[in-house]
């Protein structure tokens, strides 16, 4: 009898399940179940392929007599106990490589846009609204650019900034002797009083829960843009709320939320969202940052392969 695989991810590409039927694996499929469900039938599944919904918690891992490892299409690892996978024995594998590039573009994006109004812009021209002057911009030439965190998508979004007259500065508590002929390695203190741009690329773990706070805005000396597009608890959604109503903030470009979708309204009351996002100088957009047609296939590819080089080892 074949050993089993289960996918709980909503969409993933092909290129999963004909690598592991590859692999002479049975491949089945459970889009985004309740943890009543997975609890259910886990116990079933060698190997379990998982995107950001799915928790594969110590209660889940109990339940997993036959499980083997789990792999994470993308990139953040927080929704795995990842000790407690290490304990049993299960080997966890993701794939941030898979779509920084696609990180990086979007980063950029949400950058020019926020700088030059091209969001709000463009819904007040379709409206009949045509205000140039109160839509005047800002050139991105000339800046310092503070990136924290430079891991995949970090460095991918400095990579895209090369084209521009920048000064590049980054901070990453997890490395040390990264910086480059075009990034500057720097304490977070320096990169907070000098960067006019700050851009987050760092994963969410316990220790970085809320990592950009009151206490962190109140060092922010030059009223910065700020992009965010890792994960959505690195944000206190609150400061941050406050920090663009008094303008210690200049804007906000968001791609990610403590509460996804913000309907939800569990973490963060839904008027406290609503109120972020009437303000002019927010752009939104749905947790797509890393979401391409390009990225859907590399994320699978370079998951797979680490699957398969693991499964030569066994």
């Amino acid at each position: 009898m074949k050993a089993k695989v289960l996918i709980t991810a909503k969409e993933v590409d092909d290129i999963v399940v004909s690598e592991l039927e590859s692999m002479n694996y049975d491949v089945s499929h459970l889009p985004e179940p309740s943890e009543e469900q997975l609890l259910d039938v886990i116990g079933e599944y060698e190997g379990l392929i998982i995107t950001t919904y799915t928790k594969v918690n110590k209660k889940v891992l109990a339940k997993a007599e036959k499980l083997k490892f789990v792999g994470r299409v993308g990139a953040g690892l927080e929704n795995v106990d990842e000790q407690a996978a290490q304990e049993k024995g299960v080997a966890v594998f993701n794939s941030p490589e898979g779509n920084c590039n696609a990180v990086g573009e979007h980063a950029l994006g949400l950058l020019l846009s926020v700088m030059n109004h091209i969001a709000s812009a463009n819904m007040e021209v379709k409206n009949g609204i045509w205000q140039r002057e109160e839509n005047r911009g800002e050139e991105l030439d000339g800046k310092v650019v503070g990136i924290i965190g430079l891991g995949h998508t970090g460095t991918a979004f400095a990579k895209k900034l090369r084209g521009f007259d920048v000064e590049v500065l980054a901070y990453d508590k997890y490395k040390e002797n990264y910086g480059t002929d075009f990034i500057k390695e720097v304490s977070l203190d320096e990169l907070l009083q000098r960067a006019d741009i700050i851009s987050f690329h760092i994963p969410y773990s316990k220790s970085n829960h809320h990592f950009l706070n009151v206490s962190m805005i109140e060092k922010m000396q030059q009223k910065p843009y700020i992009m965010h597009t890792c994960r959505g608890a690195v944000m206190d959604t609150k400061a941050v709320l406050n920090a663009l109503e008094t303008q210690e903030i200049k804007a906000l470009g968001i791609d990610v939320y403590e509460d996804e979708p913000w309907t939800k309204g569990k973490q963060v009351e839904i008027d406290s969202y609503k109120k972020l996002f009437s303000l002019k100088n927010v752009t939104a957009t749905p947790h797509i940052a890393g979401w391409t047609k390009e990225s859907k296939i590399k994320l699978a590819q370079v998951l797979m392969q680490k699957i398969k080089i693991w499964k030569t080892t066994q």
